[in-house]
Formats: C-alpha cells, structure tokens, sequence
C-alpha cells in the first residue's frame, strides 16, 4: 500500500497521467469488474429498459409503467448527521421507491445500513406538513456474491411482523430484501435465478435479459470517460 501511495504522487498534475505501474494496476482493476461492481451496476442500470426488467423480476407483484431513476441520488440533511448515497434510487409513478444496492463486500452492519436507508429514504419523502397516511411504500435491496445469512436462500425478504404472532404483519410499508447469488437452495426460479447467476459468474444461457445485461457491461467497460472516472475514483479511495 505504501508503495502504491508513493506512485500516486507521481501523477503528472499537467495530464493527470499516472506512472506505468499505477496504469498497468487500475487497467487491471477496470479490465476485471462486473456487475458486481457498484460503479458498473450504476452505470448499466441508467438504461430505464434494463432497470425496469430487473425490478420487475425481483418485485413482480409491483405494477408500474413509469418510472424515474436517480443514480447515486445522495441525501444530506445536515452537517451533523450522516448522509447516504444511494447506487440506483427508483421512483415509481405511484411514488413509491425501491433503493437497489450492488454490495461486493460484507461490511458487518448491512443490515443497518438497509435499516438507515429506509428511514432516509422516508425523510425525503415525507414533505413537512404531509400526514403520515400519504407516506408511500419504500424498498431496499441489497444484491451479493455472498450469504449474509448463512442459510443457503438466494432470496431473504424481511418485513415488520408481531413477534407474539408472525401472522399479524405491521403494515408499514417497508421491505428490505436481501439477494444472495450464491444461494444453494432451489427457492428462485425463471429471471430471477438467471439474473443471480449472471451476479455469481455462472454461465447463462437463453435468457434475453442477461444477454442484454451482459451487453450493456460490455459497452460500459470500454467506455473511455468512464474508465477515467472509475480510476479516478480509485485513487481518491487508495490516497484516503
């Protein structure tokens, strides 16, 4: 790391060139991400077309025809208090949102942040003044390449039930779901499983959607602007 550091500050400040080993690092780094990476799922999921196919696969009871994307929207309401950035925000016509998280690593508190989340994500949307019955539904969905909850389930869906009664569910409003590429149970089938396939790395045939993912990756990797962007991204991350 120290080494590395050391190559950061022989970046021309002129071209903003780096030194051939630095180069030959981050072209290595951009030449092996997927979509599993966040920066690359935000970039793919910009397309609407591609967005909306997803959504649908993993909430098909949600019913829509429009909706509005905001990639790494951020939420700050105040210096003293800890912001979000989300990697692809989604609102619905009806209002309702759906936050999509792409997480590569367990960070040990996922299950906070997705709790944090939602409560910034209804900050936003309940305007000052409005009663708490027109507070739309709101969901957050982490995607990963591991199992955060060890029991081999590629989907975990959480809601608010009555612990004396987990027939009675609150009604809040709220769901947090969990997707898990390397679930080992036979619980997901049709798009959803092809698309946690394509997550894990395994070989997807005839399937429309993921060959149209897998081709939208493609197109972004050899976008030139954002490869400048993801390396600069990088060395701003390796120099904190």
């Amino acid at each position: 790391m120290k080494a590395e550091k050391a190559e950061v500050a022989q970046a021309d400040p002129v071209t903003g060139a780096y030194s051939p080993e630095v180069e030959k690092i981050l072209d290595a780094a951009w030449d092996s991400v997927t979509i599993c990476n966040d920066f690359i799922f935000c970039k793919v999921m910009q397309d609407e077309s591609l967005l909306a196919e997803l959504i649908r696969r993993i909430l098909p009871q949600l019913k829509f025809t429009t909706l509005r994307i905001e990639s790494q929207h951020t939420i700050e309401i105040g210096m003293d208090i800890h912001g979000v950035r989300f990697d692809v925000y989604v609102t619905l016509e009806d209002g309702s949102v759906v936050d999509i998280e792409m997480q590569a690593t367990d960070t040990g508190c996922l299950p906070r942040r997705a709790r944090y989340y939602i409560s910034m994500a209804d900050m936003e949307l309940l305007e000052k003044g409005v009663v708490y019955s027109k507070l739309k539904d709101s969901y957050v969905i982490l995607i990963t390449p591991f199992d955060l909850f060890g029991q081999g389930r590629h989907v975990y869906t959480f809601t608010n039930h009555c612990k004396e009664d987990h027939s009675l569910e609150m009604g809040d409003g709220t769901t947090k779901i969990f997707l898990n590429a390397a679930g080992t149970l036979d619980d997901v089938y049709g798009g959803l499983e092809a698309f946690l396939d394509y997550v894990a790395g395994k070989p997807v045939n005839n399937d429309d959607y993921v060959a149209k993912l897998d081709a939208a990756v493609r197109i972004a990797k050899a976008n030139k602007e954002w490869r400048l962007e993801y390396m600069t991204v990088m060395m701003r991350d390796l120099e904190n």
